[in-house]
């Protein structure tokens, strides 16, 4: 699943992006509402997870409104401490499709998402990706290019699993951190750096036009073009 998480507590985050990354699921995360209701209409997600309570102008209810004023209609979990009936029938009524009070265990969380998802949608899941002549299979957890095998590293795999799924997409180095490393703060390293050449050697090295790109003072592009 690739899953949109609108959340400003960053302890509650973290605890959401590392049980989704170890359930084999992509996060993308905003921090407040203007940023999330973005994201939310821009992107394509399979799933939201969406703070009841959030800065930036519009609250989580706000965000379910505007969207499916305009038809957007990905499936939203609403996550708040505000438990009571009567708030969760605001949240529902307002176009949320489930309301999980906090504490929450992660696992009722992820088969909550997993249950919308299915609801949501009859399209198989997304097992291959691919771009241009490069394919990934999830499930084989295999990556080949113009059918050639390509042996990767299981950070490696990760760090291109989100390029691919990023396609076309400027990456930059917080996004990558964030969601590749688990990092919620920069280290100060040149970790991204040496694993994006690694991973540019596999995959390019050898072909006629290469697919992984840097873009000067911003981050990465994976791109067929």
């Amino acid at each position: 699943m690739k899953v949109l998480l609108v959340e400003d507590n960053e302890r509650v985050a973290a605890f959401i992006k590392k049980g989704l990354a170890e359930a084999g699921h992509t996060t993308d995360h905003a921090t407040n509402g203007r940023d999330g209701l973005f994201l939310a209409a821009s992107e394509p997600y399979d799933v939201v997870v969406l703070d009841r309570m959030l800065p930036g102008g519009i609250d989580g209810l706000g965000i379910v409104e505007a969207l499916r004023k305009t038809g957007n209609r990905t499936p939203i979990l609403i996550l708040s401490a505000l438990g009571e009936v009567d708030e969760r029938i605001r949240g529902l009524k307002a176009g949320g499709d489930d309301y999980l009070a906090k504490p929450f265990a992660m696992g009722e969380l992820l088969a909550r998402l997993e249950a919308l998802v299915r609801r949501g949608s009859s399209a198989p899941v997304e097992t291959v990706l691919r771009v241009g002549d490069l394919e990934m299979d999830l499930l084989a957890r295999k990556v080949s290019r113009a059918g050639k095998p390509v042996a990767l590293q299981p950070r490696e795999f990760k760090l291109l699993e989100y390029l691919m799924r990023h396609a076309g997409q400027v990456v930059t180095r917080t996004m990558l951190l964030e969601n590749v490393w688990d990092y919620h703060f920069d280290p100060q390293t040149n970790v991204i750096d040496v694993h994006v050449s690694k991973l540019r050697q596999k995959i390019d090295a050898g072909f006629p036009r290469p697919l992984l790109h840097t873009v000067r003072g911003a981050g990465y592009k994976l791109a067929a073009d």
